[in-house]
């Protein structure tokens, strides 16, 4: 049996499956201020940051991961590529992590409602991390002998003095919600979109991932750790089944097996009891079909004999005018 295809259809948004408006934009809000502070407070551990910098830059060497130099030695071959990759970084992130959930509220709002709180639980989980594993990023760390693009050719988010830096936690490193964010993105409108072109979407995670290593404020690690933890919050947030497109119904065969283009007998057209008593020409009844007071009015049946179809009386006839049929009948 053969299915229709799957994708989301262009068709008009569930109103009843938005969130109230104010309720979205102040839970979404708290949970960025949370964030924030939240970051804030796990600022200052700079002694640990640095010695988790160290292990996590041995261990990318033991598992021959490629150096984050190679990336960044692409982007200082011109100025103008080191430029836009620390302008992609700092004004691409929240800006489109945003207009992707306004997009999905008003044109799909229950895959907004599962992108929410795969973002916020992602977010949650990544600040949990930051607490408990703080990490200097790797243009600071001497060992990498990478360069602050972000200090050396602007533009940055960040103080000059990351212990003291009011503006963001830059001990934060992993893991790293640029990268998570991106996907999440990607995977969102790949998902909730049917245009051929969706697979493009991809190519901004692709981006940010190459843009955090070259500008050298992410370790490859830091986006491997968010990938996994997106993964088990996309498996744990699922899309409700009114959300996902049911195949098509293919037309059922009536009892006799008759398909599409074959007569289809008028009980089965839908027409309702009527249909059937129409498809019956008047005066005769259908068959199988029982009429009340047809034998009253035709009188009773006559019986037939086995022999040349003659006819024989009724079985309340007296046995003496049987005998002269049946002899006329052999005769």
């Amino acid at each position: 049996m053969t299915y229709a295809r799957t994708e989301p259809t262009d068709q008009e948004p569930d109103i009843r499956a938005r969130p109230p408006l104010v309720r979205e934009f102040l839970l979404v809000a708290g949970l960025f201020l949370a964030y924030k502070f939240g970051r804030q407070a796990a600022n200052g551990h700079v002694e640990e940051a640095f010695r988790n910098a160290g292990n996590v830059w041995d261990l990318e060497r033991t598992l021959h991961l490629p150096g984050e130099g190679a990336v960044q030695g692409l982007l200082l071959h011109s100025q103008p590529l080191i430029h836009a990759a620390n302008t992609y970084y700092a004004a691409v992130h929240f800006p489109a992590t945003a207009l992707f959930l306004v997009w999905l509220y008003w044109r799909r709002p229950r895959h907004y409602v599962r992108s929410r709180r795969v973002l916020a639980a992602l977010t949650g989980a990544a600040l949990v991390l930051h607490l408990l594993f703080p990490l200097a990023p790797p243009r600071m760390l001497p060992a990498a002998g990478l360069v602050d693009t972000g200090q050396v050719y602007g533009p940055t988010v960040y103080g000059q003095t990351p212990a003291t830096d009011t503006m963001a936690n830059q001990f934060a490193a992993m893991p790293s919600l640029h990268v998570g964010w991106a996907v999440m993105v990607a995977v969102g409108l790949i998902v909730a979109t049917r245009s051929r072109w969706r697979w493009l979407w991809l190519l901004h995670p692709a981006l940010t991932l190459l843009v955090v290593v070259g500008t050298a404020n992410h370790y490859w690690l830091d986006a491997i750790v968010v990938g996994a933890m997106l993964a088990v919050a996309l498996a744990v947030f699922r899309l409700p089944p009114s959300a996902r497109t049911a195949p098509a119904r293919q037309p059922r065969p009536d009892l006799r097996g008759s398909v599409e283009g074959s007569p289809v007998p008028a009980y089965a057209g839908g027409g309702g009891p009527g249909a059937f008593a129409s498809a019956v020409p008047a005066g005769s009844a259908a068959p199988g079909a029982f009429a009340p007071g047809a034998f009253a009015s035709a009188g009773p049946p006559p019986s037939f004999g086995a022999v040349g179809g003659s006819a024989e009386p009724a079985d309340g006839a007296d046995a003496g005018s049987r005998a002269p049929a049946r002899a006329g009948a052999a005769r």
